[in-house]
């Protein structure tokens, strides 16, 4: 029996993961249809989901080496005497945060010209990028170029615009001079987290041929349910014994947690990331976010009142605006995996939302974070004794939580913008309860009734700001809100909340029994 292959967490090296026996999940079918088609490539993915892998394996394939390819699918369906000398540069690993991003991108092209062998006159970063090109492709043929995170020196400063604009126009000027490199061109591949900026900075390559939302091209990266099942069922019995679970009851977690992503609103996949920490683990986290979630991010969506972004719509071409300067919300959550495609409506309209427990869940912790002037850090825990609390049946302990959430909100903002805040934050907390717990929020016309349902409870709560519990409380009765949950055999309890802008906490309350 073969020996099990380790898991490659944070590895992106192809030839690295088939000489060390790593684990690698088959794309090269998909890789094929691409090296197959014609035209000069851009993909869009989030972070940590296969884009760099994907152009190492491109640039294994095009240095001829098929020993690496062993067993895999295109093994037997590609011409390994068609080599090309590969160019390929990534914007991750070039330490412009230190050096600023024209002196090294200076640095890199010095270093890829000595490794070539290519002696470089130039003195610009466009004039020897063009050099390099020209020199490699007369002396070795046509030249693939894989460039990888394009975009990560202004992805890492969209909180500070004047940098991020001095970087988009290095940037500008860097690739200017692809669209007179056909003639030295076999290949073009860019890959970045995000299409902002695609125009400016790329304005003489619209032959650029878009792969994020192509259907043939949904699942080049992230695993897809057949091949979770398949490559991963080595790992399963280890996790269902540390869980204490099914391998059914593990994969119905698994999908809750981990898959949802889609670029076509039909092919779902799972993040590679997270999946690869799951298994080595053994436990359900938020593995994606601990690599950083953008702090700009649950600014951007506060400034712009966008903090329930599950389920909304935006057409297609929403999702290629981007203006450094005029961010827009679903714009930039789609391109960085906070929302994906959930379907494809009429007239050209794409339904998004959040594609999993990890992501739901970790965004909401962000902004009830940044609603509550607080750490991220707090807003778990909070929402887990809001859990236990009413899984015990302790309406005190949930009144007293209820009070301690807005109690890090400067008074001054919070006197500001009351109804706003009480409306905006009660929301977010029991959205967020209902993902230990189930629990439903609507909102009508700035009203906002919550019902939370545990093993032997049933709470239809109505809250109130700067009213009364009673007032409350007659509202549950005369709108009839727990009439639907009569059938149901556990006990309703009725509980209205009075909130006090002025105090900043509930000041009045009362419950009551359903009959």
């Amino acid at each position: 029996m073969s020996k099990r292959p380790e898991l490659p967490i944070g590895i992106q090296d192809f030839e690295k993961l088939r000489t060390d026996n790593l684990l690698y999940v088959d794309k090269t079918q998909y890789i094929h249809r691409l090296l197959n088609a014609a035209g000069y490539f851009f993909l869009s993915r989030p972070r940590r989901f296969g884009k760099s892998l994907t152009l190492s394996t491109l640039r294994a394939i095009f240095e001829g080496k098929r020993e690496l390819f062993s067993g895999l699918w295109i093994e037997d369906q590609w011409d390994w005497n068609k080599v090309h000398p590969v160019i390929h540069l990534s914007f991750s690993s070039i330490g412009y945060r230190t050096l600023g991003l024209e002196a090294a991108i200076a640095a890199e092209l010095q270093v890829m010209s000595e490794t070539l062998g290519i002696a470089l006159q130039a003195k610009t970063i466009d004039r020897q990028f063009d050099e390099l090109i020209r020199k490699l492709a007369q002396r070795d043929g046509k030249v693939v170029l894989l460039i990888d995170e394009y975009d990560k020196p202004l992805i890492d400063y969209l909180d500070d615009i004047p940098l991020a604009k001095t970087n988009q126009q290095v940037m500008k000027t860097f690739y200017s001079v692809l669209k007179d490199s056909d003639p030295y061109l076999q290949f073009l591949m860019i890959t970045g987290v995000s299409k902002f900026s695609k125009v400016s900075i790329f304005s003489d390559l619209n032959h650029l041929k878009d792969l994020t939302l192509d259907r043939h091209y949904a699942a080049l990266t992230g695993y897809t349910q057949a091949e979770l099942e398949h490559y991963f069922a080595p790992y399963m019995p280890e996790v269902e014994d540390y869980q204490g679970i099914t391998q059914p009851e593990l994969l119905d977690k698994l999908r809750e947690w981990y898959n949802g992503y889609s670029w076509d609103g039909r092919t779902r996949v799972y993040n590679p990331f997270s999946i690869l920490n799951f298994f080595s683990a053994g436990d359900f986290r938020n593995f994606w976010f601990e690599t950083g979630t953008p702090t700009f991010l649950p600014k951007l969506m506060k400034a712009q009142n966008m903090l329930d972004v599950d389920q909304v719509e935006l057409d297609e071409m929403g999702f290629s605006v981007y203006d450094i300067e005029k961010l827009q919300v679903l714009p930039v959550l789609f391109q960085t995996g906070y929302l994906t495609i959930q379907a494809k409506l009429e007239y050209g309209l794409y339904r998004l939302g959040y594609p999993n427990r990890e992501v739901r869940a970790a965004m909401l912790a962000y902004l009830i974070a940044e609603m509550r002037h607080d750490d991220t850090i707090s807003s778990t825990p909070t929402v887990v004794s809001l859990h236990r609390a009413f899984a015990a049946n302790d309406l005190e302990q949930v009144i007293k939580l209820v009070k301690s959430i807005f109690k890090t909100i400067p008074s001054h903002i919070f006197i500001k913008e009351a109804e706003s805040y009480y409306h905006s934050l009660i929301h977010l907390v029991f959205h967020y309860l209902g993902l230990y717990t189930e629990s439903e929020v609507n909102t009508n016309d700035g009203r906002l009734d919550c019902v939370v349902k545990t093993p032997t409870h049933i709470y239809v709560i109505e809250f109130k700001l700067n009213k009364s519990a009673d007032e409350a409380m007659q509202q549950i009765k005369d709108r009839g809100y727990a009439e639907k949950y009569r059938t149901d055999s556990r006990p309703k309890v009725l509980v209205g909340i009075n909130f006090s802008s002025e105090t900043k906490t509930v000041d009045d309350w009362q419950q009551e029994n359903f009959t």
